[in-house]
């Protein structure tokens, strides 16, 4: 199946969002259900390597990549080839009634890169809010415990059980409980916003956690600890050094199951394939989806082999789980993603955007911290006291929206502008939409 290509340079001939969007925008105010929002209401027609087309003839620079899951780019030609290739073939059988070899495929592939060479296994699912669910249940029945850590700032999804693991209330909990019960909220290693320092925060956050989760749980009682190895929603988080090793190590000592929560962070995105191989964990259980299977819904949880074949026969599985259209996605999604280095490329971003964000931030106090690994950039405004500044993160938000660039926010508090670029975006949109980013805070 041919691909056209999208040229790959920013056009804006209309206001945004345009005449066009504006009319759908109508027609889905009559039929969506307003409770589903959107981050900038321009309807798309294609897109692909750092650009998305809307109806209106714009062409608007990706620095959102839907949120982090089209890592090789839009309609890359080998997953659509091979998506393709399988529609024609058959759509769908359910694995759990007649099994077909691309959810074997994909799960050999998931044991290999994941970290660790130890015997792993893992079931695919849809999405990564049921990928986690899965996790803490294969925890619970291995571990024959009930109690699950979780920290502040986290984000893990938007189901019963994955909302309760969710820390932020608006929107994603208000109204919607009671959650499920024997989960545990701990403190987070916030480098920035870490009262004595972020020298001490790494430590001191890690001695926190280890004594609460000793003291008011009992970690006898714990099955699993699940975390971001840079949180995603939270504002792009990255837990201060030595805290997730600290973790780790006392996870180990204790039996308790320790769950990376990659949904966001997998797949090259932040210059390793994983994120938690920057201080080289090596988790337990790994739950990833978002960049798997370039767009299409995929989602795995993989881990030790005594854990996941620790349930029973019939206990984990679903409808849809490893659909083999999004089977052969991810194949050819983890062939290019390993064949094209994107991890490398993920690092080539960071450094370009880090550096030229640095500079921003010495010439604007409202950019109270710049963070982030490869691909996977933030940077947080906040008044001179540090109090989170909402309202400078829309002007900037309205205006690089105006101007043609795609850009997200994030955070607890609602000040943390995130940037998740697609992996194959070129230097020169990364420059123009920097530029954009900078004519915003030249604004203010």
């Amino acid at each position: 199946m041919a691909v056209t290509e999208v040229a790959q340079s920013r056009r804006v001939v209309t206001e945004i969002p345009g005449p066009k969007s504006r009319e759908l925008q109508e027609r889905r105010v009559a039929a969506v259900a307003k409770g589903v929002g959107s981050v900038l209401p321009v309807y798309v027609t294609r897109a692909g390597g750092g650009i998305v087309e809307d109806v209106d003839g714009n062409a608007l620079i990706d620095f959102g990549s839907g949120i982090a899951v089209t890592n090789v780019g839009n309609a890359d030609p080998r997953v659509v080839e091979r998506s393709a290739e399988q529609l024609g073939r058959f759509t769908h059988t359910c694995f759990m009634v007649n099994p077909y070899e691309a959810y074997v495929d994909v799960c050999e592939v998931l044991n290999r890169i994941t970290p660790g060479d130890h015997e792993k296994r893992s079931i695919l699912l849809n999405s990564g809010a049921e990928a986690v669910e899965n996790a803490v249940k294969i925890a619970r029945s291995a571990t024959g415990r009930q109690a699950v850590v979780v920290f502040d700032h986290a984000y893990h999804g938007r189901t019963n059980l994955t909302m309760g693991l969710t820390a932020k209330n608006m929107p994603y909990k208000q109204g919607f409980g009671p959650f499920a019960g024997e989960i545990h909220r701990m403190p987070m290693a916030y480098a920035y916003r870490w009262p004595t320092g972020p020298e001490n925060c790494g430590p001191e956050a890690a001695a926190m956690v280890i004594d609460q989760i000793t003291k008011q749980i009992g970690a006898d009682n714990v099955a699993a600890v699940v975390i971001e190895p840079i949180q995603g929603e939270g504002g792009f988080i990255e837990p201060a050094p030595g805290f997730l090793p600290a973790v780790v190590e006392f996870c180990r000592a204790n039996g308790i199951v320790f769950v990376a929560d990659e949904v966001q962070t997998g797949f090259a995105r932040t210059g390793q394939m994983f994120a938690c191989e920057h201080e080289g964990i090596v988790p337990d259980l790994i739950t990833t989806a978002k960049g798997i299977a370039g767009g299409l819904p995929l989602a795995a949880v993989t881990g030790r082999a005594e854990l996941m074949d620790a349930v029973h026969g019939g206990g984990l599985g679903g409808t849809y789980g490893g659909n083999p259209t999004a089977c052969a996605a991810a194949l050819a999604s983890l062939e290019a993603i390993e064949s094209d280095d994107l991890v490398g490329r993920a690092r080539e971003i960071g450094d370009l955007m880090l550096g030229r964000l640095r500079k921003l931030a010495e010439e604007h106090p409202v950019i109270g911290d710049v963070r982030g690994r490869g691909a996977m950039i933030a940077i947080e405004l906040v008044k001179e006291d540090k109090t989170p500044d909402t309202e400078a993160l829309g002007k900037v938000l309205s205006y690089c929206h105006s101007q043609g660039l795609i850009l997200l926010s994030a955070g607890t508090y609602g000040n943390v502008i995130r940037m998740l670029p697609p992996l194959v975006i070129g230097d020169d949109l990364l420059n123009e939409g920097l530029d954009i980013l900078a004519e915003a805070f030249a604004c203010l």
